[in-house]
């Protein structure tokens, strides 16, 4: 399925960029943060017990994002997990350009909305470097899943990362991209 939502990047050239070169100070448009990646991670514990598990939640991942999700294995052999170095443990994929920013217009104007009890998103969880990092709880709130289809309910974390010096200045860059933050 391929679809592009050119107006959030347009957004962000006409309207995003202005005014943070208004509040920000910026002499040079090329000062101006922007969002470089979206990061998508399913880490799957059960996959050290069933290799097949992450296979699957690999490819919803992938029918989700609409990129071919990456296997990621452990690094160190932990015996209080009954881990071995190189075992399947989650998958992840790496989101740029329009891919990007189709992932970034789904989620702000589908996914956020349809989520039971939601009031914003936490306006802390930046990380000193202005990237943001948020998990949402299941899969089944994407659009491209079907719930009959999905035998494991599987977390995942996004990080959004930034090209923002700062935490104040990567809020704001996300909150004029539409990022629905609580408020204080």
């Amino acid at each position: 399925m391929r679809y592009e939502f050119i107006p959030l990047k347009d957004k962000y050239e006409k309207e995003v960029v202005p005014a943070l070169m208004k509040e920000f100070g910026y002499k040079n448009i090329h000062e101006v943060p922007k969002i470089v990646k979206i990061v998508v991670n399913m880490g799957i514990g059960e996959g050290s017990r069933n290799a097949d598990v992450v296979e699957k939640h690999a490819q919803e991942l992938s029918i989700i994002t609409g990129q071919k999700a990456v296997v990621t294995r452990a690094k160190k052999s932990v015996a209080n997990f009954k881990l071995r170095e190189g075992m399947p443990i989650g998958a992840k994929v790496t989101l740029r350009s329009m891919k990007m920013y189709n992932f970034l217009y789904k989620l702000i104007n589908i996914i956020f909305p349809k989520l039971r009890d939601f009031r914003g998103m936490n306006p802390n969880s930046f990380d000193g470097r202005g990237n943001y990092t948020f998990g949402l709880t299941e899969q089944l709130v994407f659009p491209e899943l079907k719930p009959d289809q999905v035998k494991r309910v599987q977390g995942m974390d996004i990080t959004i990362v930034t090209t923002a010096k700062t935490d104040e200045e990567a809020r704001k860059l996300l909150q004029l991209m539409g990022f629905p933050f609580k408020r204080d």
